[in-house]
């Protein structure tokens, strides 16, 4: 009988096995890098490294955390977290440098794998999966730093560095002005005049509509425009409201230290004609709105009637056809401006319906996902002088003002006669809609004086006219209504 004898490993088996250990165990020592950077030189031997890598990574870690449940808690310390140039260029700085250093821990996790003791085909592999992690990680943190960048840049475009301005008898009032700018105008001419006045506190917000083209109004008491036109505007040529742009840029010596003369024409007119201090504007350049739409992914609107694209000293394209249906930025467009088939008042109303839905529409967790795009079509949006420190508040206050609803006030007919405003008239309702208390003691007063205005004529549905409900004889609903998203 022959013993039973252990039989002996060859050399080359033996060293076929080491050499699949020494694979495994540099393979285990990328992912540990992967999981938790540092552990890998921590087991390696290089506990120096090892320790600083994983004290930053589980400070970061703890961090990160911290202001998860912090944002959690408080979506305002989010807003003015993120809103913050400082921040986010350390954010950029931290990003960067994560990358950078986890770059580095990967290098040397395959360094300490020892690949000139592998096989050829499994030192390719070692590279592969270097290759795969290292640039995937760092790429990522990479491009993380470039959506923090763009949002630095957003924010510097847009916004100001001025001073922060206190709001009036607890509201703010910011003129919102929509419009084309191009090479045969001056600037930008507004097409839509909007004054958003918003509750300091509650967010509660009252858009007064401006027709664009109303005719003899006052200028604010003081102003330049008061003192070139003291009995009204009265240029000469055609004097309408949006005609203000091009009046100011042609006596730009008139507004010194005025970085846009048109704005601050329209800004003192407006406070003219409603009595209201305007602290802000914000001007909206129609094409950058039909890039931020499509960013947001369009926005959803009720089209009432059919709505033509073209028209008014052009061929029509084509139709927007009626229902509730999502549209992208240029048929949202062209549901806003469009004139054809329609009249300017119900061209108002529609621009309500659409500043409803997007306060509605647009909400943070939809910014967040589509930021880099949001982030180039801002650029081309928005004109304000906002500084950058009131903005977390402004967004604060946007998002408020989606619990509630949001009322409407036009100065259009049957209400106001656009051509000779009751100037009176409109800062009573001004008045009783931000005040009611000061539009009674007003109204006994001018009732005891025997000047109380008649009550406006009640609107009646009566169908729709060029996509809005109402009619220019009855009014439109959107322009006039205690609860837009209803009205549209």
């Amino acid at each position: 009988m022959q013993s039973a004898l252990p039989l002996r490993q060859s050399p080359l088996d033996h060293r076929a096995q080491l050499g699949r250990i020494r694979f495994r165990r540099a393979v285990a020592l990328m992912f540990m890098t992967l999981v938790l950077p540092g552990s890998a030189q921590l087991v390696a031997g290089r506990k120096e490294t090892g320790r600083i890598a994983m004290r930053i990574w589980f400070a970061l870690v703890i961090t990160t955390l911290l202001l998860l449940a912090a944002f959690a808690i408080s979506h305002s310390f989010a807003i003015s977290f993120f809103l913050n140039t400082t921040v986010l260029g350390l954010i950029r700085i931290v990003l960067m440098g994560l990358a950078v250093g986890w770059a580095y821990l990967f290098v040397d996790a395959w360094r300490i794998g020892e690949p000139l003791a592998l096989a050829q085909k499994q030192r390719l592999a070692m590279v592969g999966i270097n290759g795969l992690l290292c640039f995937s990680v760092a790429g990522s943190l990479l491009f993380a730093s470039h959506m923090v960048t763009n949002g630095q840049n957003v924010i510097s475009a847009v916004f100001t560095n001025g001073k922060e301005k206190a709001p009036a008898k607890g509201r703010y009032n910011v003129l919102l002005l929509g419009g084309d700018s191009g090479a045969d105008r001056w600037g930008l001419r507004p097409d839509s005049i909007t004054v958003a006045s918003i509750d300091a506190d509650t967010g509660k917000t009252v858009l007064f509509g401006l027709p664009r083209n109303m005719l003899n109004f006052p200028f604010a008491k003081g102003s330049v425009m008061a003192e070139q036109f003291p009995d009204g505007f009265d240029c000469g040529v055609t004097c309408e409201l949006n005609s203000l742009a091009t009046w100011a840029a042609d006596h730009k010596p008139l507004f010194k230290g005025v970085k846009n003369p048109g704005v601050e024409a329209t800004k003192q007119a407006v406070e003219g004609i409603t009595g209201l201090k305007i602290q802000y504007f914000a001007m909206v350049n129609l094409k950058g709105f039909q890039k931020m739409v499509d960013a947001v992914g369009g926005v959803t609107l009720n089209v009432r009637d059919r709505i033509p694209i073209g028209g008014v000293g052009g061929p029509v394209t084509g139709y927007i056809e009626p229902g509730k249906r999502k549209l992208s930025g240029f048929d949202t467009l062209w549901f806003a401006r469009s004139r054809e088939s329609a009249d300017d008042y119900s061209r108002m109303a529609r621009q309500k319906c659409v500043m409803n839905a997007m306060l509605q529409q647009i909400s943070p967790q939809k910014v967040l996902f589509n930021f880099d795009k949001i982030a180039k079509a801002s650029a081309a949006l928005v004109t304000t002088d906002i500084p950058a420190k009131s903005a977390d508040e402004f967004i604060n206050l946007a998002l408020a003002a989606r619990s509630h609803p949001v009322r409407t006030i036009s100065f259009v007919p049957p209400v106001i006669r656009t051509g000779n405003p009751n100037i009176a008239k409109i800062q009573r309702m001004v008045k009783k809609a931000i005040d009611p208390k000061a539009a009674k003691k007003a109204a006994k007063k001018s009732a005891k004086a025997g000047t109380g205005a008649k009550a406006s004529p009640k609107k009646q549905n009566e169908g729709t006219t060029g996509g809005a409900i109402g009619s220019l004889r009855s009014g439109y609903a959107a322009n006039q209504a205690e609860d837009l998203g209803a009205a549209c």
